[in-house]
């Protein structure tokens, strides 16, 4: 009879459910990190120096956002004899 129409749940309801099961993961996170700190802590402190550098690559990359856009706004006022602040 209402299979078309049936068992339908609401936006905010799923977006309700989202939003729970993310809570829910940040907190299981949040409980790893802790014992990891508290019961495991000579052992996290010795990789802090790699954590350092493996986050380099990571800024570069996310910080320049890929290298390939908006970094000609430069070479347009060039072009034209300005300089990068507008005047000749």
């Amino acid at each position: 009879m209402n299979s078309e129409h049936g068992d339908r749940t609401p936006v905010a309801e799923i977006g309700r459910k989202i939003y729970r099961s993310k809570l829910v993961t940040i907190g299981f996170l949040v409980v790893i990190a802790y014992f990891l700190w508290t019961e495991h802590r000579a052992h996290v402190i010795q990789f802090l120096p790699f954590l350092l550098l493996a986050s380099c690559p990571l800024m570069h990359l996310f910080m320049h956002h890929g290298h390939g856009r908006g970094h000609d706004r430069g070479s347009e006022g060039a072009r034209d004899g300005k300089d990068v602040k507008g005047e000749q």
